[in-house]
């Protein structure tokens, strides 16, 4: 398998879990935003000229959620997911998508603002918007971690998912202190050899 990649973005995601699994991968990494994004030959496999993507033999795959799911239904074995019939598995499928459909959006704007725009494109309005909504989400995460060490029981791909979402909100400052649970959470995540292994790639 080959990972296309740039750092300080969802890609670690796929990264992380291929170390996870201990599966051989090799990785192409970007700048963010390099011309060679843009190239004709990388729109061949990411349409968008974005990271993640995944090539698995003659499979693309792009979205760092499907690719997650793509690894872990062929090559997965069973591992980092419960089984359908599995009483976890709502709560699985719930925290596996709730990366993006609830806090990733505010991350990314949060992002833009603080570090993408020059002060005078900056919109305050937007920015407190982003950090309330991130906020709200992140109380979600913090009452789903009650008495937990992960999302869904067992570490998961749920974990990848949303544990990195926390951890990307935390690496943007999002301050943690009335959050225990999340902000031991992030730190347990951030301590597993393959997320260490990942961010080394």
């Amino acid at each position: 398998m080959k990972v296309y990649h740039a750092r300080n973005t969802r890609s670690l995601r796929v990264l992380w879990l291929l170390e996870e699994l201990g599966l051989p991968y090799e990785v192409e990494i970007f700048d963010l935003g390099a011309p060679e994004m843009r190239s004709d030959a990388y729109r061949k496999v990411h349409p968008m000229g974005r990271v993640p993507a995944l090539e698995d033999g003659d499979v693309v795959v792009h979205e760092s959620g499907a690719i997650i799911e793509y690894v872990l239904a062929r090559h997965g074995q069973g591992r980092l997911r419960p089984a359908v019939e599995e009483a976890e598995f709502p709560a699985y499928l719930q925290w596996l998508h709730y990366a993006e459909g609830m806090m990733m959006p505010q991350v990314n704007l949060i992002m833009v603002e603080t570090r993408f725009l020059p002060p005078e494109k900056q919109n305050p309005v937007n920015l407190a918007r982003a950090q309330k909504l991130l906020a709200k989400s992140l109380d979600a995460v913090e009452s789903g971690l009650a008495g937990k060490a992960y999302l869904a029981g067992a570490f998961s791909g749920a974990d990848i998912m949303t544990g990195h979402a926390c951890h990307a909100a935390a690496s943007l400052g999002i301050d943690l202190s009335a959050l225990p649970e999340t902000a031991a959470y992030v730190d347990r995540l951030r301590a597993r050899p393959a997320f260490v292994a990942a961010l080394a790639r």
